[in-house]
């Protein structure tokens, strides 16, 4: 056994020729740089059955001869690294997890596998049809992802002859057709990701056979036809992202009922119609809530903010949101649209907690009770009919950092309060009814006037409208610096004046009551006049007789 991952300062220079005296069984040097080429010692390593060489800068094809030593391995990770070139039409193990992701490999995907519990092919360049073979060799297969590649065609129907997969990822792919309706005989299946096709047709009744199912991604494809009561059977749903299809209908209420343990419900851009049913309060896991983009119409119910893991201020980091499936390395996703983009987040998805609602037909007032949702860190309902006004202590959501109310009917003024949201990065205000000046204080002075604009009766900065109370502000505090010039001017003159008469008058008054020191006084000045003449005369003389 020989450890030395994560030195990533460590270079292994030997010879190609070089023959190790000795042989290994496992073999961990990841993140080591091996590169650039495959290592050639490796060859007559032939005990080896678990070799980690991922993120190693090793790079070019994988030699011939590797094929040969590779049957004894159970674990072989070569991922992260510039590998390029085809694999071999069959590969054959002996139980073993194999990672290929995030390399340069081309060419068909080999489907002639046999004895691999686990196949990482994702972030590659493979491309072609999903060929899978028809024998037993892939029966006891529990994880296949071959995301990120230029895979084409359809998915077979002989996926569900693989009833022990536990994951399969086939997302970010150009995949066409409808979802087979064998896909349902995949009873283990706990992840199925499907998103970025362009998959069509309505979503197979049989997925409500998928019990296990924790997260399910339908997202970006072009899926038809209403949510299917057999989905109340995903009992166990974590995560469920059916956003940017062509679903419609209803937005059914047995939502909150049955999905009890959903912390992230994606339904946007898709055509869903009808008022938001009140049942939606009932999903207390819920981190997630993205309704954007439909034909929702009604009042937003106030029960919708009860939702329980919306309230506390600090959520830890769970991820992945459910337990590691059985060593797989599937990356839990989802884009969130944020501070006006969209963001993608993988391993700190669990800390984002946010509502949008935007676009829609939604009417009303903004309920006072939103809050409530002291953790909110996204709020988006602009592009509605909502009215009334921002609540005051709107202030008491300090996470949020992205709020977005634009194209509304809302009105009064911004609460002074927000600028105590220090986390807000974003703020979206603009064509509302909003009067009366804008707090531009504290954190409010981050937002340029993009965030203010199309309301006609807000003044203040960052706006040039300027608001009337300041102008008379102005006008006041210029006939004030006017007229204090004036009064300085007068109590200038009028205190030299009277130090000139005080000076004056003083010692006379004080002279002319006090005889005593009036004679003293004019004594001594008699004094100093006759000293002074004296000595002029006696300077006078001294200076003739020179």
């Amino acid at each position: 056994m020989l450890f030395m991952g994560g030195n990533s300062g460590l270079i292994l220079n030997v010879s190609s020729t070089w023959v190790p005296p000795f042989q290994l069984t496992d073999l961990y040097m990841a993140s080591c740089n091996l590169g650039p080429s495959f290592p050639t010692w490796l060859r007559s390593q032939n005990e080896v059955s678990w070799l980690d060489l991922s993120n190693a800068s090793i790079s070019g094809s994988i030699p011939k001869w590797f094929w040969n030593i590779s049957f004894n391995l159970q674990y072989l990770n070569l991922s992260h690294n510039q590998l390029q070139g085809q694999l071999p039409n069959s590969l054959k193990f002996q139980s073993a997890y194999i990672d290929f992701s995030h390399n340069l490999f081309e060419g068909p995907i080999p489907f002639s596998i046999k004895g691999v519990y686990s196949l990482d092919l994702s972030y590659n360049k493979f491309s072609g049809p999903i060929l899978l073979s028809k024998g037993e060799s892939m029966l006891d297969m529990h994880h296949l992802l071959l995301s990120k590649n230029q895979i084409t065609g359809t998915i077979p129907d002989s996926i569900g002859h693989i009833t022990s997969l536990q994951v399969i990822d086939f997302s970010r792919n150009n995949l066409i057709g409808s979802i087979p309706y064998t896909i349902g005989n995949c009873s283990s299946l706990i992840v199925l990701d499907l998103g970025n096709n362009n998959l069509s047709g309505m979503i197979p009744k049989s997925l409500g056979q998928l019990q296990w199912l924790k997260s399910l991604h339908l997202n970006d494809n072009k899926l038809s036809g209403e949510l299917l009561s057999s989905f109340q059977n995903l009992s166990r749903l974590e995560l469920l992202d059916l956003s940017y299809n062509q679903l419609s209908g209803k937005v059914p209420s047995w939502i909150g009922i049955a999905f009890i343990n959903l912390v992230i419900l994606n339904l946007r851009s898709n055509v869903f119609f009808g008022r938001l049913p009140s049942q939606l309060s009932n999903l207390s896991s819920l981190h997630v809530l993205d309704l954007a983009h439909n034909n929702l119409m009604g009042e937003i119910p106030v029960t919708l903010f009860e939702l329980k893991a919306m309230v506390p201020e600090y959520n830890k980091n769970i991820y992945p949101l459910y337990e590691n499936v059985s060593n797989s390395q599937y990356e839990e996703r989802l884009v969130v649209i944020m501070k006006g983009q969209s963001l993608e987040y993988t391993r700190t998805l669990s800390l984002v907690v946010g509502i949008d609602l935007s676009d829609n037909n939604l009417s009303g007032e903004l309920p006072q009770e939103i809050t409530r949702l002291f953790g909110l860190v996204v709020l988006n309902l602009s592009g509605n009919h909502i009215s009334g006004q921002i609540p005051e202590n709107i202030s008491m959501l300090h996470q949020l950092l992205s709020l977005d109310l634009s194209r509304n009917k809302l009105s009064g003024s911004i609460p002074s309060s927000m600028v105590s949201l220090t986390f807000l990065s974003y703020l979206n205000l603009s064509n509302n009814n909003f009067s009366g000046k804008i707090p531009f204080i504290g954190q409010m002075t981050t937002f340029n006037e993009l965030a203010f604009v199309g309301n006609p009766n807000l003044c203040g900065a960052p706006l040039v409208t300027k608001c009337q109370d300041e102008d008379l502000d102005k006008k006041c505090s210029v006939i004030e610096d006017k007229n204090d010039g004036g009064y300085i001017d007068q109590w200038f003159y009028l205190s030299v004046g009277l130090g000139f008469a005080m000076g004056i008058l003083v010692p006379y008054f004080v002279l002319a009551t006090r005889k005593s020191w009036s004679e003293t006084y004019f004594d001594f000045v008699d004094k100093i006049v006759k000293w002074l003449l004296r000595g002029r005369a006696t300077y006078a003389k001294d200076h003739l007789r020179r």
